[in-house]
């Protein structure tokens, strides 16, 4: 006759036995997972390889940002101190030039609006 405590063994062993099978299981897809060709470890390593990829571009992309800001930003001053110049020069000119009187107004005439017969 079987005890309670036998019972209680059988139970146990049961237990282990689909525990052993359910890791045996696991391990095997962790395992084709974790395969480099085919599973997911080949899509984390391209994945990882694209994100360095996009860095450097996104670090060259930056730098020529930066480099162009700089180089409009010269040119902005450049054209600053020529329009200065310019309107100096314009200032200069215009003090030199003798003060003319100004030209008379002529008024302008009113044209009439033609009238168009419908008759004709």
């Amino acid at each position: 006759m079987m005890t309670l405590e036998h019972v209680f063994q059988a139970a146990l062993l049961a237990a282990s036995l689909g525990l052993g099978a359910f890791c045996l299981t696991l391990s095997r897809r962790l395992r084709r997972l974790n395969d480099l060709e085919t599973g997911l470890g080949g899509a984390i390593a391209v994945m990882a390889s694209e994100v360095d990829r996009l860095d450097r571009a996104i670090r060259e992309a930056k730098d020529e940002a930066t480099a162009a800001g700089q180089a409009l930003s010269a040119e902005i001053t450049a054209a600053r101190k020529e329009r200065a110049l310019w309107d100096l020069r314009q200032k200069i000119t215009q003090a030199q030039a003798p003060v003319a009187a100004p030209a008379p107004v002529i008024p302008m005439r009113r044209l009439r609006k033609r009238v168009v017969n419908a008759d004709a």
